[in-house]
């Protein structure tokens, strides 16, 4: 292998990222509301119209993706039936109800990612899984545990107070729905508010338009399930956006036969995938009780920085990378093993690898110029690493143009089409491929901003930064729980092992209280602080933290984040040891920290 010249490498690393920063970090971002709101219209499911709901139920959860389902299974699991899950889509999935583009697949192992298969006895088709599988296994967990029974969807929740007189949340919505719940759970993931890139004249353009959140198969023909792009034949398509999503969708764009512009700011690191169908024999050999557990701890295990557990289950891009690393790391002298000596063994590691990465470029694109500019000059984890095995090798299409833009974007957009460095190009669609919103508030993302006790938002209890316990519970607001990873495992390689895990401390919290004959539990103030000091004694944020980590969702888009976002970490042990701590507080019946009354 070619030396590798590290001072060259992370000079270039400060150079890319300079050039790509700005001064207005997510408010770059349009929000979709306004004239924009048509790209938010759902084109999958007709909306029913139905009469106002003014009911009680025992649990009220928002958001019907992996976080709702596997609160929802959990709770059914624990004999709590009465379980009511709204979304604004038009049925269960999250995030895969809205990402049905060409291509769309998970990017950890189906086995892992996929939540409650042992519970539901699918077996994955293949280790990748496609969206329509996975829309199909959120479906599946709806109808095994009955969640669709009392489930509303095409429907927004608009306020959810909690009256401390009776002892209930009252939840309203956008339908007209007045009801009551003992118990509410939000579960509005961090990926489900798509955004548009505030480009000059982009309301201008009188071609035809979507985002990939809303594919719109009816002009590009195709469907969800690979069929050719059909329609798109004699089409000038843009795709602007050149992140996870673009990855998977543009090889079927190229393979259409029209013209594509795939427009790039930052080129997306792309490992090889090596995707194959599962062997439903083999699968018989691993299928046995609790299969699906042990390998989610045997992948955590792999891709954290502890010990390895000897063996690698799932043996994918993310357990090569961190065994590169910890292999650098334990081949240090007893005597260089301090964290200095080990941050820059994890820094060679991760060097060789994007190395090895940028060679890909290189030896597939036939284009050179093109191949050097697909090449992602930047570590690893400052954005999210890509897997695929025909992206790089769309640009050998005739009919494939990259767009580079050097870090700077569109500069413009007009009735006919974009300018980058002066030139026009005309096209006949832009498709938007600009991801979701990460950074902006909690109460913009959900839609609505719960009051706890006494009246109080929970945007002015977290004025100051986010507190939890256990990133479940929020102190004044009983009854409720909060689902998401911050602040708890914050395990991000795998997101669906959070939700899992929430499930289960959620149903024993709750199974708990109806035992002791308890109706109200709220965090102990003094436990949640002591809860919060432990986070922030540890490391703090990792993923895309270094200083010449080119701009991204994962560092604020490269803008100097203020002090609140010092909350939203993890375990400072790891998900592994999170996970290992939260199974001993549920185990041991006690659950410190809570005041059931």
């Amino acid at each position: 292998m070619t030396a590798i010249d590290k001072d060259a490498i992370l000079a270039r690393y400060r150079a890319e990222r300079d050039k790509r920063l700005r001064d207005d970090g997510n408010d770059q971002y349009v929000e979709i509301a306004g004239a924009y709101a048509h790209y938010l219209d759902d084109p999958y499911t007709p909306r029913v119209e139905r009469a106002p709901v003014t009911d009680h139920v025992t649990f009220a959860m928002v958001g019907g993706g992996f976080a709702g389902l596997c609160v929802g299974a959990r709770l059914v699991e624990a004999g709590i039936t009465d379980v009511r899950i709204i979304d604004k889509a038009g049925d269960f999935g999250g995030n895969w109800y809205w990402n049905r583009y060409p291509g769309a697949q998970c990017d950890t192992a189906s086995i892992i990612y996929l939540p409650l298969l042992e519970e539901t006895g699918h077996i994955p088709t293949e280790k990748y899984a496609h969206a329509p599988e996975i829309l199909e296994q959120s479906r599946r967990i709806g109808r095994t545990f009955n969640l669709y029974d009392k489930a509303l969807f095409h429907t927004r929740v608009t306020d959810m107070v909690w009256d401390e007189d009776r002892g209930v949340w009252v939840v309203t919505t956008d339908r007209g729905d007045r009801f009551t719940a003992d118990y509410i759970g939000m579960g509005t993931g961090p990926l489900h508010v798509p955004k548009l890139p505030g480009i000059p004249g982009i309301e201008r353009f009188q071609g035809h338009s979507f985002h990939t959140s809303r594919w719109d198969y009816d002009y590009t023909g195709g469907d969800t399930y690979g069929a050719p792009l059909d329609k798109l034949q004699d089409k000038r398509v843009a795709i602007i956006g050149t992140g996870a999503t673009a990855v998977q969708c543009v090889p079927h764009l190229a393979r259409a036969g029209g013209t594509v512009y795939v427009v790039q700011r930052t080129p997306s690191s792309v490992d090889v995938r090596a995707n194959q169908p599962i062997d439903p024999e083999w699968f018989k050999t691993i299928a046995t009780p609790g299969w699906q557990k042990r390998w989610l701890e045997n992948f955590a295990q792999n891709v954290g920085m502890g010990p390895p557990p000897g063996e690698d289950l799932v043996q994918d891009g993310w357990t090569d990378l961190t065994r590169r690393i910890r292999e650098r790391i334990m081949g240090l002298p007893m005597d260089q093993m301090t964290p200095e000596k080990m941050m820059l063994a994890y820094e060679d590691a991760d060097l060789e690898k994007m190395s090895e990465i940028r060679a890909r470029a290189e030896a597939i694109v036939a284009d050179r110029d093109t191949a050097d500019k697909l090449k992602a000059w930047y570590r690893q984890l400052c954005k999210r690493p890509c897997f695929h095995d025909a992206y790089l090798q769309a640009f050998n299409e005739p009919g494939t143009h990259l767009i580079d833009t050097d870090g700077k974007g569109v500069e413009r957009i007009d009735e006919t089409g974009f300018w980058v460095n002066g030139q026009h190009y005309e096209v006949d669609c832009i498709i938007y491929s600009t991801g979701f919103e990460v950074g902006t508030a909690h109460e913009r993302r959900a839609g609505f901003d719960i009051a706890g006790v006494g009246g109080k938002r929970l945007s002015e209890a977290w004025a100051d930064g986010m507190r939890t316990l256990h990133g479940l519970h929020v102190h004044g607001f009983p009854n409720a729980f909060v689902v998401q990873f911050a602040q708890g495992a914050n395990f991000i390689v795998n997101v669906p092992h959070n939700w899992t895990d929430a499930g289960e401390t959620i149903a024993a919290v709750i199974r708990h209280a109806r035992d002791t004959g308890a109706s109200r539990v709220d965090a102990r103030p003094e436990a949640q602080a002591k809860w919060v000091e432990l986070l922030l004694s540890g490391p703090g944020m990792m993923a895309g933290a270094a200083p010449d980590c080119t701009p991204g969702y994962y560092n604020n888009e490269g803008k100097a984040m203020d002090a609140r976002a010092a909350f939203g970490v993890g375990y400072p042990a790891g998900p592994v040891a999170y996970f290992r701590y939260i199974d001993g507080w549920r185990q041991s019946g006690r659950f410190e920290g809570l005041e059931f009354a």
